[in-house]
Formats: structure tokens, C-alpha cells, sequence
């Protein structure tokens, strides 16, 4: 066995040493083993108490001490604290009748994106703010956002001011953004739709004026067929007067249930999770293989930078990662077995087996106690992703340290069967979730406090997006 050296870690496949990173600046030295999730939100607020600092306070100590101050017996970055207290008083506005279509009838969604396109309009091309949301019976819709509320044709949707309780806590002089519905019917997809991904020409970390090229569309499936793969052109500007199945194209169909997707802007590639595996499809030939293979629903998949690593979240709570390099095909076909530390069914202490087939790397596999609901890769800290079980769990791990644990657990998070979502802000300071006790939380990723946590609805967020909008029975935008 390989001793521990300070410093380093083993890599068994390597049969070598390799250094190990600082954890992420700030993140908390506090063992994953204390930080446990809590069954009372009022004890998740004690454990996690939001930014104490003023901002007269961190003001003042900015003008002593420069960036970096001492506070609280911590030493802290102003930057930080700053954002830090600035998420932790959001201001919430609900969108109603947006979860219906224009015939009345109800439509909630299962998937949502925002981000900005260039839209034809009768001024000229412009740069324009938009929603775009798929729901339980199929439907595709664009929503426009933006600051003017009137237009010739179509819905607009009133902002109706949420949290703080108080108007007055507000930001003021900060006009609520205003969502506008195309008179045209959505459209219709032949079932659920179970994910959108918006993919970028670039990365935002190496080009600001990146450009949505499209958008990865997948359905669920039905009893009478199999999941389908869509393709949605967003890169020619879009006219709302126009149809979005001009600039729909389908890439392929399984005869499977697809839960989930992810796109791979490096080689044009679209890897799917189903209840039989994981697949990789070629964008442009339409062709797919199997990577994995699994007797387990993948409920959660993420493609790494390189695109040469999937990480894949199973329905038994196994978080496992594949190497999907066109190289490595020759040896897909070797089975892997891995053994559950726990029972699926929950109603027996004997471990369980389960049978993986493709390029799985045991010594990089996770357990977690159970399914898997969420996976969310940083792009700032390429060894570090943040996951999500259906029991409430949320942690930060690190690909090399896996055996160790998880870096960071985030405690307040209430779930129990609902296939809640992870939603982490452009710059990965927070990430965001809904509970099943219709809270909305927000936690700082490196700190692993709990800056936000407020009841503002009736009904789960199960859709969160990275601008931090979330779905329910209507839009609201944070």
C-alpha cells in the first residue's frame, strides 16, 4: 500500500505521486463529516448565519486595512464579504400566469435557460434578454425579458414585487425586468421535455463576448416511443413573429427514457443519460455508442473542460466518471463491477452489487446515500464539482481527492424524492437550490454558508438556472 506523503496524493492508475492543489481560497477547514444536513431550517440558519459585517463595517475596515481585513476572528477579502452580503438580500419578483399556455390551460415547466440573443425586431437586430422554457406536456416557449412592457402583439407578464416582505428593502430606483409572451403558440414536442443546456461558442473564462451557438433540447419519452435529441439554432438572430420549429432540427431518437443531457461544444458531442446508461451522439452524423451501460438510471450527467470526462449520477447514489476519448473504444467493452455501500431499496442493510459496463475508474467512484439528483462541474476549479442527493446531502468534491471525501457540505438543504436542481452564478461564488419545504436557500460555495433561506412560495423550485430564475408554478426572477 502507498503511504501518505504531505503534500501529495496516489493515483492508483498512474502507479504515481502527484501534487495536490490548495482547496479553493476560503473554503472551510471544518472536516466534511461535521457539517451534516439538518432537519430544522431554523438550526441550518444558526450553523450558517449570513454575512455579519455591515456594509459601513466593511467599508471602514476596507479604508484601515486595505482588500484583506480581520473580522470575526477570520481573516476575510473585502471583494468577498461584499458579494457575499449582497446575495444574501435578494429582491424576488413572481411572473403569475406564466405557467399557463393561451388557452388557459396549465403547463409547468421541467426545464429553463436564460441568457441573451440577437432578435430581429422592426428597429434592427438587437441584443435582447430571454427566457427559454420547456414543460411537463412538451412545450417549447421563448420568453422575451426586458425593462418596456409594451409591445403590438403577444402576453405581458407584471412583475409582482416578493421578497423583501418589506417594498421598502428593496433596491430602489431598480425597475423590475418585464416578460413577454409571443401571440404564436409554443411548440410541441412529442413528450416531457427533460432538459435544455445552452451551448456557448466559447467559454466565458477566456472570451466575455461569447456567443449561444444553440440549444441542446431533450424529451423524456412515453410509453409509445422512446426520448428524442433536438437541436435549437440560436445563433442567426431569431424573429418572434417566426415559428421555433423553422430552427428546430432533430439529431436522434432511443428507445429509452433520457433524464437527463449535456453538450460538448469541443467536438460537437451530446452525452445522454437513460434509464440503461449513458450514450455519446454525434451532433452533425446523428450517430450515437454507449459509454456506460448500467442496470441503474443515470439521473445526472456533466461534461468536465476537456470534454474527455463525463461524470455520471446513478439512481442508487453511485456518482461515477467515464472516460468517453474516441481513443480509448477498444477497451469500453470491459465490465466493471462496483459494490453500493448501502441498499437501494432502503428496507435492507445487505450490500448490494451492480454491474457497469464502459471505461469507469473505481478509484474515482463516489457513493452518496442516495440517487443522485444534481451535478454541477466549476469551470474556475476544474478538479471540483458540486453534487446533490434525493436525501437532502449537497457537497463539493475534488476528482483527486475522492477517497477523502467531499471538501465542502452545505447543510440546510431539504429533499426527499424530487429531482431538485443545483444552480451555480456566472462568477461560482453561490450556488442555489429549492427545497421540498418550498424554501429557496443560497450558500456561499467556498465558505459553505448559508446566505439566504426564505419561504417565498407555495409550491417545490425544482428549475433553477444559472442566473439564478427558477420555476414553479410561474416564473420569478431573482
Amino acid at each position: 500500500m502507498p503511504q501518505e506523503l504531505p503534500g501529495l496524493y496516489y493515483d492508483d492508475e498512474k502507479n504515481r505521486y502527484f501534487p495536490i492543489k490548495p482547496r479553493i481560497p476560503g473554503s472551510s477547514s471544518v472536516p466534511p463529516s461535521q457539517n451534516k444536513p439538518l432537519s430544522s431550517s431554523v438550526q441550518a440558519t444558526k450553523l450558517f448565519p449570513q454575512t455579519s459585517a455591515p456594509t459601513s463595517r466593511l467599508l471602514h475596515l476596507r479604508e484601515l486595512n486595505g482588500g484583506c481585513f480581520c473580522y470575526d476572528r477570520g481573516r476575510h477579502s473585502f471583494q468577498e464579504e461584499f458579494h457575499k452580503l449582497h446575495a444574501s438580500k435578494p429582491v424576488v419578483w413572481r411572473y403569475g400566469g406564466t405557467d399557463t399556455n393561451l388557452t388557459g390551460v396549465n403547463i409547468r415547466f421541467s426545464a429553463l435557460e436564460h441568457t441573451q440573443i440577437d432578435v430581429q425586431t422592426l428597429d434592427g437586430q438587437m441584443e435582447t434578454e430571454v427566457l427559454l422554457a420547456g414543460s411537463i406536456d412538451g412545450s417549447l416557449s421563448l420568453l422575451k425579458v426586458g425593462s418596456q412592457h409594451h409591445f403590438d402583439y403577444g402576453i405581458t407578464y407584471i412583475p409582482n414585487h416578493v421578497w423583501p416582505f418589506t417594498k421598502g428593502e428593496a433596491e430602489n430606483g431598480k425597475t423590475p425586468p418585464y416578460v413577454w409572451r409571443p401571440a404564436a403558440a409554443p411548440l410541441r414536442m412529442p413528450s416531457r421535455i427533460s432538459s435544455l443546456r445552452l451551448c456557448e461558442k466559447q467559454s466565458f473564462f477566456s472570451n466575455n463576448d461569447s456567443k449561444v451557438q444553440c440549444a441542446l433540447i431533450t424529451t423524456l419519452g412515453s410509453e409509445n416511443s422512446g426520448g428524442f435529441i433536438y437541436i435549437l439554432n440560436l445563433l442567426e438572430p431569431v424573429d418572434f413573429t417566426s415559428r421555433l420549429d423553422q430552427r428546430l432540427r432533430t439529431v436522434a431518437s432511443f428507445d429509452h427514457t433520457i433524464w437527463t443531457a449535456d453538450y460538448n461544444s469541443h467536438k460537437a458531442q451530446v452525452v445522454i443519460g437513460t434509464n440503461a446508461g449513458a450514450a455519446l451522439v454525434d451532433v452533425e452524423r446523428g450517430t450515437s455508442k454507449w459509454v456506460c451501460r448500467s442496470k441503474s438510471d443515470v439521473f445526472a450527467l456533466q461534461f468536465d473542460q476537456t470534454g474527455n470526462i463525463v461524470l455520471c449520477g446513478l439512481r442508487n447514489g453511485a456518482i461515477v466518471t467515464l472516460d468517453v476519448r474516441e481513443n480509448q473504444e477498444r477497451i469500453v467493452s470491459r465490465l466493471t463491477k462496483l459494490q453500493t455501500p448501502y441498499s437501494s431499496s432502503g428496507r435492507s442493510n445487505r450490500r448490494k452489487w451492480f454491474e457497469i459496463r464502459g471505461l469507469v475508474s473505481p478509484s474515482h467512484t463516489i457513493y452518496m446515500p442516495s440517487s443522485i439528483s444534481s451535478l454541477v462541474s466549476l469551470q474556475s476549479y476544474d478538479q471540483y464539482f458540486l453534487a446533490s442527493s434525493m436525501d437532502g446531502w449537497m457537497k463539493l468534491y475534488d476528482h483527486r481527492l475522492t477517497k477523502r471525501g467531499a471538501v465542502q457540505s452545505y447543510g440546510g438543504h431539504v429533499n426527499s424524492h424530487s429531482r431538485i436542481q443545483l444552480a451555480v452564478d456566472q462568477y461560482e461564488r453561490f450556488v442555489m437550490s429549492g427545497g421540498e419545504d418550498c424554501y429557496l436557500r443560497l450558500w456561499s460555495i467556498k465558505s459553505g454558508k448559508m446566505l439566504f433561506e426564505e419561504k417565498i412560495s407555495n409550491s417545490i423550485p425544482t428549475t433553477i438556472c444559472s442566473s439564478f430564475c427558477f420555476a414553479q408554478r410561474g416564473y420569478t426572477v431573482i
